[in-house]
């Protein structure tokens, strides 16, 4: 079973739905229990920074999650699920995040794309990854995919876990891995066959060897 994290985040029918079409069973929860029961984990989340730690915290989520990780299920964070992982972000000044991760959540700068025209924030659209190491998501791919991404803040990471990037503008930091831990600036569930291919090889994660 593959738990979803309940902290009233947006887009986690998208994320069911592509797991269901994937064969796998999914639960929609905050009960610490079934969290810590699961196979696996996954915190989505569209939304703002500040807000969504808020809920983390109201909803007494936020040991349980570093306890998912130190017990060391495979756990991962889709889009602002990602940015959650890390320290802080230029979002909510102020606001701690989970920490679990070291790195910056930035505001995508204004600017112009290479072909001169102006950058629309929010970064809304599709991107090509590039692979600047190998990362157990990406296992299969021959060639750069194209994702999906809907953000105005992207990572700039401060170790060696960057295992995908991206450009708009500046250079993003679009998935990571550090042991158990997975994230996506992306959303997967959104991204078409690649993103398919991404959510199977995560779901994959300790089955069969892997």
């Amino acid at each position: 079973m593959i738990a979803i994290i309940d902290y009233d985040a947006g887009n986690v029918k998208s994320v069911q739905k592509a797991l269901a079409y994937l064969h796998e069973d999914t639960i929609l929860t905050r009960d610490p229990k079934q969290l810590l029961a699961a196979e696996k984990v996954i915190l989505p989340g569209v939304g703002a920074f500040g807000d969504a730690m808020g809920k983390l915290k109201e909803y007494g989520l936020i040991d349980v999650i570093s306890e998912i990780v130190d017990k060391n299920t495979p756990f991962l964070g889709i889009c602002l699920g990602l940015q959650l992982l890390f320290e802080s972000s230029e979002e909510s000044p102020g606001v701690e995040g989970l920490g679990l991760l070291k790195g910056k959540i930035l505001r995508i700068p204004d600017g112009v794309a290479e072909d001169k025209r102006p950058l629309k924030i929010p970064h809304i659209g599709w991107n090509s990854l590039s692979f600047p190491q190998k990362g157990r998501l990406f296992e299969g791919f021959s060639r750069e995919p194209y994702v999906y991404f809907v953000h105005s803040y992207y990572l700039k990471a401060e170790e060696d876990i960057v295992t995908a990037r991206t450009e708009y503008g500046v250079s993003i930091d679009a998935s990571v891995e550090k042991g158990n831990l997975f994230a996506c600036q992306f959303h997967p569930e959104k991204s078409s066959e690649a993103g398919l291919k991404i959510l199977e090889n995560f779901v994959r994660l300790g089955r069969e060897g892997n």
